[in-house]
């Protein structure tokens, strides 16, 4: 930038996008400074190096703030865990579908974990069983991210949900926001012409 640069002439772009030409170096410098921009070079491999006239400090300011509100629309992905023993109870296995569902709705991966027990370890295809079951019936909102594994006494599979879904979740969010942020918005901005407290009939 500025005084940084160390080529003899470069390819020079104006404030507003617009091609001056190449130009030698000390002439580019003195454009900045008479319309009182920074010399920036943005693109220093070509040959010659192309650069632009620009505020710098408000372009860093700018940038700042899109990268912040880039951050802030992401949506973060939360891995939930969801536990099962291989002889579940029918009502305790449906009870924890439920959970399940729950978190794929709310766009949430979810690691299955089937615990085996003493002989239950030889009967690893009770824990397959249950775990092909889950996929089946949840498929509509996820899909297996990764494969049943066995871990030790474990055996364990994650969900994940379809983009669909995590696009419904995102979008019941946004709109769960919006009326707070509205009320919120009510609360501090009183309607013209509304009369103070405590004066009226006065």
């Amino acid at each position: 930038m500025n005084e940084q640069i160390r080529a003899r002439e470069v390819r020079l772009v104006g404030p507003e996008g617009e091609q001056v030409g190449i130009v030698p170096l000390e002439r580019a410098l003195q454009l900045a400074a008479d319309v009182d921009l920074d010399l920036v070079e943005v693109a220093p491999l070509a040959r010659p190096p192309v650069c632009k006239l620009m505020d710098f400090g408000k372009f860093k300011y700018e940038s700042a703030l899109k990268a912040r509100e880039a951050r802030r629309n992401q949506q973060q992905t939360v891995i939930k865990e969801m536990k099962l023993r291989p002889k579940i109870d029918p009502h305790d296995y449906e009870t924890k579908k439920g959970h399940v569902v729950r978190f794929l709705k709310a766009g949430d991966k979810v690691k299955v974990t089937i615990m085996f027990r003493g002989r239950e370890q030889s009967r690893p295809e009770l824990g397959h069983r249950l775990l092909r079951r889950l996929e089946s019936e949840i498929s509509e909102l996820g899909y297996v991210e990764a494969a049943p594994k066995q871990d030790g006494r474990n055996m364990i599979m994650v969900l994940a949900p379809h983009r669909a879904t995590k696009a419904a979740a995102a979008a019941a969010v946004a709109a769960k926001a919006g009326p707070s942020r509205e009320r919120d918005a009510d609360t501090e901005a009183p309607q013209a012409g509304a009369e103070p407290a405590g004066t009226a009939g006065e």
